[in-house]
């Protein structure tokens, strides 16, 4: 059966990706209620288990895909997506049905849809009527209601050249691009979200995919979605794909420090300013990547489209009740927000062990932090107390420090190893270790521990962002113990139990708070303070090695942010937004202003 495609628009809400497994199977859990959500596809030795953990769950053939096989990794992925594919059209169907046959299960489904949703309206007709046939209702589903979209995340960043023994095996092996082939060689009808910025390289590997390239009647039957943090990144990567004939769905825009996983912090470019950009110039966007892409459609004799296709604009980070929910998409256009963190609270929407879902819902402000134990060299979220801190720390200890790094995704400093290596791993840390001890006695005992432990905070990402599922699901985990990462946004201190899929539901879309009064920052307020933190965090390191060239960018920085700050107070004394905390919020930012203008930064000009 050949399927419509049609964009799921049921609710305005989607689960980004998180991790490598806590949304590994979220679109099983979730997308027959019509709720989109992304798995990331980086871990092909998580994604084979789930797999055959999957197909045995639902009594599908499978046929394990070894390591022995050729292009293993990019088959693994495929056949985990059809899986995937095969058990949400299953479980969708049973779900119409379902609701065609219950009363009791239509009005409870029908609170967990959006008030300003056309099909809400039409199935409330249904039981207002009182007569509820089951043709009529079957028919109406058939034609209105969609699946929640199987979407997936390919940090881009993650492409590691692979070898066969000594020899380097050629660039479409590489891990992003082995990923992708994975994808685009799926049942999917789809999006792949490209997070973690540009990759010339792997853009241009999207030519040799027809699916990415638009039908006779101007459908796409994969799509691509940009991760950026902000318009001039949206316009330049989009640009560079329409060249080659291939149009940006959406752009999912996301707050640099007030979001989960890696933060790519702007240069002081708060969310809402950004947002406010693309509000204004999203026509400009479309209308450039249009007529780019006509010229190259044309070039390669492929059908060119008469009219831009479709193109969203979504946002996500540190989101957190319904009335921040209605603002973005009412004031700002967007087409849908990203819930990510209080979702890892929800075990009917996302995979975890108890013993993280309940270091999570005990977890307070104070208690999470933006760390510095990716092996990426990227500022990355999360808590404090989880497994893994607990048992890098003990081999630290044990003067073991490092991971003996089996999966080697992050394998890709080159520095002392042409395959590459991880800096999380005890080989990489050990030559690190050594060359510090030579430098020792140059260096003071605060300058000494500061980079030791510079070196030993990597933690290994690819085993302690996959270990939650395999934990939750009782799939034999080998090797060295890394425990569990998990990387919840800042937000997540504001949920502080589990909650069922309808109560989280129910909370985004404003009919009964899951909060209880809990004291909890504006997410445009919660935002500026993060930056303000890591603004002061950043000029005491630069005056701490006396780098000028820094403190140039740093007052560029203030300026920023200040730029932000009065663009906050205008939209909030003017609009009819936020009205319980307007007054908190305006206090909030004078507050910042004040403390951000008497913040010296060019003490060593």
């Amino acid at each position: 059966m050949q399927k419509t495609l049609k964009t799921n628009s049921l609710h305005t809400f989607h689960i980004p990706v998180m991790g490598l497994a806590y949304t590994i199977d979220s679109p099983i859990r979730v997308a027959q209620y019509g709720i989109s959500s992304v798995i990331s596809i980086m871990d092909d030795e998580l994604i084979e288990k789930m797999n055959a953990f999957y197909s045995k769950k639902f009594d599908l053939p499978y046929q394990e895909i070894s390591q022995k096989i050729s292009d293993y990794r990019a088959k693994r992925i495929t056949s985990y997506l059809n899986t995937v594919d095969k058990i949400v059209t299953e479980k969708f169907e049973n779900f119409k049905t379902e609701l065609s046959e219950s009363k009791a299960a239509l009005e409870n489904y029908i609170t967990m849809l959006p008030n300003k949703s056309e099909i809400k309206k039409g199935l409330e007709n249904f039981i207002q009527e009182g007569c509820i046939i089951k043709e009529n209702i079957k028919n109406y589903l058939e034609k209105n209601l969609f699946p929640g979209e199987i979407d997936i995340n390919i940090m881009t960043k993650v492409d590691k050249d692979n070898f066969d023994k000594k020899e380097q095996l050629p660039v479409e092996f590489n891990d992003a691009h082995a990923a992708l082939r994975g994808f685009a060689n799926s049942t999917l009808n789809s999006s792949v979200v490209l997070s973690a910025g540009m990759n010339p390289r792997l853009y241009s590997y999207f030519e040799t995919f027809p699916d990415f390239f638009p039908n006779e009647n101007s459908e796409l039957k994969k799509k691509i979605i940009l991760k950026v943090s902000d318009f001039r990144s949206a316009m330049i990567q989009g640009n560079f794909l329409a060249k080659k004939g291939l149009w940006v769905s959406e752009y999912r825009i996301e707050s640099g420090l007030n979001c989960g996983g890696h933060a790519f912090a702007t240069d002081g470019y708060l969310l809402g300013p950004i947002l406010e950009e693309f509000k204004q110039k999203k026509e400009n966007l479309i209308a450039s990547a249009h007529e780019l892409l006509c010229k190259a459609l044309q070039q390669k004799n492929l059908p060119v489209p008469e009219t831009p296709l479709e193109l969203k604009i979504t946002v996500q980070g540190g989101v957190g009740t319904a009335e921040e929910h209605e603002f973005l998409l009412d004031f700002y256009k967007t087409d849908s927000v990203g819930w990510g963190s209080p979702f890892l609270l929800v075990p009917e929407a996302t995979s975890s062990d108890n013993d993280t879902r309940e270091l999570l819902a005990k977890a307070k402000e104070e208690d999470l932090y933006l760390s510095h134990i990716s092996p990426l060299g990227i500022p990355f979220n999360t808590v404090k107390g989880t497994t893994n801190e607990l048992l890098r720390e003990k081999r630290i200890h044990e003067n073991k420090a490092g991971s003996s790094c089996p999966k080697k995704y992050l394998a890709l400093s080159k520095q002392y190893d042409e395959k590459g290596i991880c800096t999380a791993s005890r080989k990489y840390q050990d030559i690190k270790l050594e060359e510090l001890e030579t430098e020792k006695e140059n260096l003071s005992e605060r300058e000494y521990a500061k980079k030791q432990n510079a070196i030993t905070e990597k933690s290994c990402l690819c085993i302690g962002l996959a270990n939650a599922s395999l934990l939750e699901n009782n799939i034999k985990i080998k090797g060295e113990a890394q425990g569990v990462v998990v990387c919840p946004g800042p937000n997540i201190a504001y949920f502080n139990r589990q909650y069922s899929l309808p109560e989280m539901v129910q909370h985004i879309y404003g009919y009964k708070s899951v909060l209880n009064n809990v004291r909890r920052p504006n997410m445009f307020v919660k935002e500026l303070s993060l930056y303000l933190n890591y603004f002061k965090k950043e000029v005491q390191e630069a005056f701490e090695s006396e780098n000028v060239a820094q403190q140039k960018k740093l007052n560029n920085f203030k300026e920023n942010l200040l730029s932000g700050i009065e663009y906050y107070r205008t939209l909030f004394a003017s609009g009819n937004y936020f009205q319980k905390e307007k007054e908190a919020i305006q206090h909030e930012l004078n507050q910042y202003k004040t403390e951000l203008e008497t913040l010296e930064i060019g003490v060593l000009t």
